[in-house]
């Protein structure tokens, strides 16, 4: 071989080294080659002969993206058919013949149906807009990517949850306040000049799991973002994601006008701070008329709010209300509250704070909630606030980004733990008033529903750190759409698009992701123990610190574990925070023996030989289930060497030495809870338990200073 055709050669397999390394950066849109001739014939005839009426933006976002499967699917070359034929267009602008058996009057604005005609011949794809065509698009595009029968479509979809949100925490430096991904992809220092292919990536991505809204700042913001330097940078991006249905938002610092203006004071009742936030929202509305409006943190972790000026929740957020309002946009107030002021108990504040105000909010107000009443935590029960306040939305609120879960190192199913959420019932209006039910307003019949998910996206090639940590944006996003899809559905879905649609793969893998999450429960807080990871950055676990200057700082103010026992009361002989759910969940709740055991130590302090169901002490039952979340890991391990057929060689290996770091670390909390716990229950660890490697001593010595996640020292 000669230099040059060596140099050549030496060339090209680089090229294809890196197109392996590339390999997730398509996320859900991956149009892999479709290499069965069967499907390839089916499938090819519809994709080569597409009628797409109209020629918008969005228009032209559909005719790209089918362009792109086309050619992934690798059906250029493949015979174009006369007899089969796709068409996408708005009910309204069909051809007459087909709108009459096209009907979409109940779809609003957001549904689609995908309909098969003239014996599967023809394809129509229909919505009363032109997002719904784009949300038809992905689905049928979705079908194709699972190699679904295409041959008798009938599938018609709308969204149960209007206003359906990523929520960044990127700050305007670029660092992002718990992720664990990179630095956020907003490069704010380049635009609004530097348009990133990113950009637009992210909005297909999101279009194509439903996805409509995009807060892109922190809640722990910075009032620079509303100055005109920034709008122009925003305003880009808004451009970008506009095809593609999506709305931008940003984090309103509430002392703004202080820090922006000319004001000495923030206070939501002064004339001078409601006229400075109208105009601000003017200047703003003038340069992104869709702009979707503010999420707000007051009074929360230091962040300023009405409280500072006697005022309350109601007042700070109804100003912004009406500053929003002559523009359709809407205000996220979180209802993530807790101060040292209340020592009784930190998970009673939110419902303590809110619920007298009920019914008070403007119309245009969803209060955020989040999914429990602590903080993202492993497991949690729902947040009591949902179903107590009929009169108010409420707006989901859960973690993408695995903050309490092992950040992006541990391989975590999240859409199973959304799902346990959103299924639980809150018996706010009788049996089975499922949280669900609340936040999509089937309950009260609310005008205006919302569910938001804080982001686990950064600037790593694959999006978000771990290949399987894209699974949870794709579940979350499903999930948005329709808060009553099965997590298993969600897996499998996810699982052959990405991967595979052999059963040999898709079975044992989907077990695997569903049981991911029990695992990491298991190995970190099993039985209800909560909040018990190391401070400040949350990695690893820290149940022994006891030394900040707050008692809800520190993880023992959660477990409360003595020689008595272990478990945070929360029934009428402790802080009686079971006294807020409904009488149902109360009364079955009040009882250890009728509390289910995954909640027992949420809401009772026990003995360490109280016997549960199984006939064994509650110490040996912690211990064993952290010993079986170990063990989970290590099945999970086993499981994944099996598929190395089934994907690529990147994300094999990368995901083999996560695991490797997974079964590291969750020995690391067996054996550093277990040796601080014994040192309270004095028992021997059971049978099956091995003894920890090390003694407590060296596991408290354990530090993590740069973990990452958390703001930077500059």
């Amino acid at each position: 071989m000669n230099l040059k055709k060596f140099i050549s050669l030496a060339f090209l397999c680089l090229f294809a080294v890196n197109i392996q390394a590339q390999k997730g950066y398509e996320l859900w849109l991956d149009y892999t080659e479709i290499q069965d001739p069967d499907v390839e014939k089916k499938y090819a005839p519809f994709l080569n002969n597409v009628e797409l009426i109209g020629n918008s933006s969005t228009i032209q976002a559909i005719k790209k993206e089918l362009q792109l499967a086309r050619e992934g699917f690798a059906f250029e070359n493949s015979k174009p058919s006369n007899d089969s034929k796709l068409i996408i267009g708005v009910q309204s602008k069909l051809p007459t013949a087909i709108r009459n058996i096209v009907n979409t009057e109940n779809l609003g604005e957001e549904g689609y149906k995908i309909t098969s005609l003239n014996n599967g011949k023809t394809i129509v794809v229909s919505g009363n807009s032109e997002i719904a065509l784009l949300y038809g698009t992905y689905g049928l595009l979705r079908e194709m990517q699972q190699k679904n029968d295409i041959s008798d479509l009938k599938i018609e979809e709308k969204p149960k949850i209007q206003k359906r949100v990523l929520n960044h925490w990127d700050n305007l430096d670029r660092t992002v306040e718990r992720g664990y991904a990179g630095f956020s992809i907003w490069d704010w220092h380049l635009l609004p000049e530097l348009i990133k292919p990113e950009y637009k990536d992210y909005a297909r991505a999101n279009a194509a799991i439903g996805i409509n809204g995009t807060v892109l700042t922190n809640v722990n913001s910075n009032a620079l973002i509303l100055t005109p330097h920034y709008i122009e940078k925003v305003k880009a991006l808004a451009k970008v994601f506009r095809p593609y249905g999506i709305q931008v938002y940003l984090t309103a610092r509430f002392s703004a006008p202080i820090e922006l203006g000319d004001l000495d004071t923030a206070d939501p009742l002064n004339e001078d701070v409601k006229q400075w936030w109208k105009n601000i929202a003017d200047e703003i509305y003038a340069e992104i008329p869709d702009f979707g409006g503010f999420l707000v943190k007051a009074d929360s972790e230091g962040q300023p709010g009405p409280f500072q000026y006697n005022r309350t929740h109601v007042d700070g957020a109804n100003m912004l209300a009406e500053a929003v309002a002559p523009h359709n946009g809407i205000i996220m107030w979180r209802a993530f509250v807790y101060s040292e002021e209340d020592p009784d108990d930190r998970a009673k504040q939110a419902y303590d704070q809110f619920i007298p105000y009920d019914g008070k909010f403007a119309d245009n107000v969803l209060v955020q909630v989040k999914n429990g009443a602590i903080d993202f935590q492993p497991r949690e029960p729902f947040h009591p606030m949902f179903g107590a306040m009929p009169d108010t939305p409420l707006m989901m609120e859960f973690q993408i980004t695995q903050e309490y879960l092992g950040f992006s190192s541990h391989l975590v199913f999240l859409p199973k733990l959304f799902e346990e959420v959103l299924d639980e019932d809150t018996y706010a209006d009788g049996e089975n008033s499922t949280v669900a039910k609340v936040i999509d307003g089937t309950n009260s019949n609310k005008k205006l529903t919302g569910i938001a998910g804080v982001a686990n996206i950064g600037t790593e090639k694959n999006w978000t750190g771990h290949p399987f940590g894209q699974a949870n944006w794709y579940g979350f996003g499903r999930l948005a759409w329709d808060p009553y899809m099965d997590s298993k559905d969600i897996a499998e879905e996810w699982l052959k698009i990405n991967f595979s649609n052999e059963e040999d793969f898709i079975k044992p893998m989907t077990d695997l992701l569903i049981e991911s999450r029990e695992a990491v429960v298991n190995y970190m807080t099993p039985l209800g123990l909560h909040h018990i990871m190391a401070t400040s950055h949350h990695y690893g676990p820290g149940p022994w610190v006891d030394d900040l200057g707050r008692p809800e700082w520190n993880p023992v103010y959660y477990h409360k574990a003595d020689k008595n026992g272990i478990g945070f009361d929360r029934t009428s002989s402790g802080s009686n925070a079971l006294a807020q759910y409904a009488k149902p969940i109360e009364e079955k709740y009040s009882n250890p023996e009728t509390t289910p055991e995954k909640y027992l130590l949420w809401f009772h302090h026990l003995p360490w030989d109280y016997k549960m169901d199984n006939g064994k002490t509650l110490w040996d039952n912690m211990a064993l289930h952290y010993q079986k979340g170990v063990e989970q890991v290590e099945e999970m391990q086993a499981t994944w060497k099996k598929m190395e057929q089934y994907v690529n060689e990147t994300e094999f290996k990368k995901t083999s030495m996560l695991l490797e770091i997974q079964l590291k670390e969750a020995k690391w909390w067996q054996d550093a809870c277990l040796s601080y716990f014994q040192k309270f229950s004095e028992m021997e660890l059971p049978a099956g338990v091995p003894e920890p490697e090390h003694n407590l001593e060296y596991y408290k010595s354990i530090e993590r200073p740069y973990a990452p996640g958390i703001n930077p020292s500059w």
